[in-house]
């Protein structure tokens, strides 16, 4: 009987866990909302709809040049020139399929087996459970109340110190999932002018930005051309089924990526590719979408402490509200269980962004239409009386 991977034994993530059971029961006929991920309940911009459809009558779908393809290289370019004021060669950009394969595409890239890399406590479950399936030695750095739920030069420092560990890479959401934290420019700057000093390759995910509430919404390109910058259509561009995102890469290091990209996935979807060129047009379209988010947003930070759950980090962006149910549990497992299984709503324990302490956690996506979120919070306040 063969056996299973080594590198396969990672820990579930529980929201797509969530999401899963969430399905079986709502095919059941149970009136389940989901708040368990990012999600968002709008579709794709008319834009890119329409751009698909004109090529699937077309049907001449196939592949692209791995890295993508010219126009929407070109057309991100601009982007960054628009939002940025950002002169960014084409050629430095990778399309990718989804923010996922760029993470994938990073991480084998710069690292080798056995080196360290730093990721926030609380923090997207996937890079943790990427770095370790690829053998790499992670360094999870509590982004508390005292560093502004953020990592700084001084928290890295000490959890170097700690661990014994000396670090190859840092990966940095802002806006993070699930704190919503938004690095502001300086502290941002700081941990680039960090890395760049100790030779640390800086990966910034950047894939919630266009959902920045309050703080300063800054690329981590505008500070430093070092920079690994990963993005997506996921989360802005309500594009989430499309799996599309794409890298901005320093020069050096775009064929190794293009290397490793042309095995892995031959090319991203090139259906994808051309509804995300359109999508880039769409701004006003998805920044009405936007304001449902923000006015979800200001209900949670509301209604929820009202209810007993309070915020537990900020909601500056992203859309997502991380709040502490130890009023009520310290078992953010078993809660979540039961509060789908009793009142049909999902969300995210807090293991999944904390291993240490998320037993005292949760994740609420407010990504979800304005009525079903208001039901939601109040199915779980009568549930919690």
């Amino acid at each position: 009987m063969f056996s299973v991977s080594k590198r396969s034994e990672v820990d579930p993530f529980h929201a797509m866990d969530v999401l899963a059971e969430a399905t079986r029961r709502r095919a059941k006929g149970h009136p389940v909302i989901s708040m368990a991920v990012g999600q968002p309940s709008h579709p794709a911009p008319q834009a890119a709809l329409e751009a698909a459809r004109a090529a699937l009558v077309d049907g001449k779908i196939g592949y692209t040049d791995a890295l993508g393809t010219a126009r929407l290289k070109s057309a991100l370019s601009l982007h960054y020139r628009d939002r940025h004021g950002l002169d960014v060669d084409p050629m430095r950009i990778a399309i990718t399929t989804g923010s996922s394969a760029g993470f994938n595409l990073a991480f084998l890239s710069l690292f080798d087996a056995g080196d360290a890399v730093a990721i926030a406590r609380p923090g997207y479950p996937a890079y943790r459970n990427i770095l370790g399936a690829l053998g790499l030695k992670i360094l999870e750095v509590p982004a508390t109340a005292e560093t502004h739920f953020t990592m700084t030069p001084e928290s890295l420092e000490a959890a170097q110190r700690e661990s014994g560990v000396r670090l190859k890479g840092v990966l940095l959401a802002s806006p993070a999932n699930p704190t919503g934290t938004v690095t502001g420019r300086e502290a941002l700057k700081a941990l680039a002018d960090y890395c760049a000093a100790n030779s640390i390759a800086f990966i910034s995910d950047e894939i919630y930005h266009g959902l920045t509430f309050a703080g300063e919404e800054t690329s981590a390109l505008e500070l430093t051309g070092e920079a690994i910058i990963i993005n997506s259509f996921s989360k802005y561009y309500c594009m989430t089924g499309w799996r599309i995102g794409w890298m901005v890469l320093p020069e050096r290091l775009v064929r190794p990526i293009e290397r490793v990209a042309q095995s892995l996935y031959i090319s991203p979807p090139e259906l994808s590719q051309i509804a995300a060129t359109a999508a880039l047009g769409a701004a006003a379209e998805l920044d009405v979408y936007k304001a449902s988010y923000a006015r979800n947003r200001d209900f949670l930070m509301g209604r929820l402490p009202e209810i007993g759950l309070s915020i537990a980090s900020p909601m500056d962006g992203a859309f997502y509200a991380y709040v502490d149910v130890t009023r009520f549990t310290n078992d953010s497992m078993a809660f979540a269980k039961r509060m789908l299984a009793e009142i049909d709503v999902a969300a995210t324990p807090g293991f999944d962004f904390d291993p240490l302490e998320g037993n005292r956690t949760m994740r609420m996506s407010y990504a979800g239409s304005e009525a079903e979120i208001a039901e939601a919070v109040e199915r779980i306040a009568g549930w919690l009386k």
